[in-house]
């Protein structure tokens, strides 16, 4: 029997093998998780409904996660990785240009949101307060992209590295846009990306000009 199961965990399926077929049905999961916790909500979604969304039975979703918590943690560290990249990726670009730094990162930050609502209703709203273990994911992910902020203003020599004031500026400006565009959500996303560019920017290098006095 073990020799079997061995054979058969060899074997590939439509060109794919078994650790293939794995990662093709979790990423299946992850965007069924997508859809409902983005429209629907963690709370109004159950496993069952994930699972008829994804094509799947429910021994394929326990085969990737313990729980919906544990797939709201999967679909939220991803798409924060995707959100990340994306920021890293234009202000590297601005090469050191400050104020291009911080006008195209937060536009790339508002602009991955904001192009699809169903990613801003899960980094901004359906996380929150779910779980301890979530909180405290969150919040690390509050303070990366506050390190974020920090590292992009630290390139002006006006800037005292060592100075706490720093750190916490950017803690706070991080926390700053972050409720910005949960305000922009929750009043039916009126305004246009662009406005919520413009506000970020102006609140980033207002701080950065008063950290320097």
């Amino acid at each position: 029997m073990a020799a079997a199961r061995e054979r058969g965990a060899g074997r590939r399926y439509s060109g794919m093998d078994a650790a293939e077929r794995t990662r093709a049905r979790r990423a299946a999961i992850l965007e069924a998780v997508l859809e409902l916790f983005g429209t629907a909500g963690f709370a109004a979604t159950s496993v069952k409904q994930i699972c008829g969304t994804a094509g799947l039975t429910e021994r394929y979703f326990y085969e990737s996660f313990r729980d919906r918590h544990a797939a709201l943690a999967g679909v939220y560290g991803e798409l924060v990785a995707e959100l990340r990249a994306a920021t890293e990726a234009a202000i590297t670009a601005a090469d050191g240009d400050i104020g291009a730094a911080a006008h195209d990162g937060l536009a790339a930050f508002v602009g991955y949101l904001t192009a699809d609502p169903r990613r801003a209703r899960i980094i901004l709203i359906e996380v929150v307060g779910v779980s301890p273990e979530i909180e405290e994911l969150r919040h690390g992910v509050l303070r990366g992209f506050a390190g974020l902020i920090a590292s992009v203003w630290s390139a002006d020599e006006g800037i005292d590295r060592s100075d706490e004031r720093s750190r916490l500026t950017a803690i706070a400006l991080s926390g700053a846009v972050n409720n910005l565009l949960v305000d922009w959500m929750m009043t039916g996303m009126r305004q246009s990306p662009e406005t919520l560019v413009d506000v970020c920017t102006t609140l980033f290098l207002a701080a950065l000009d008063g950290l320097k006095r």
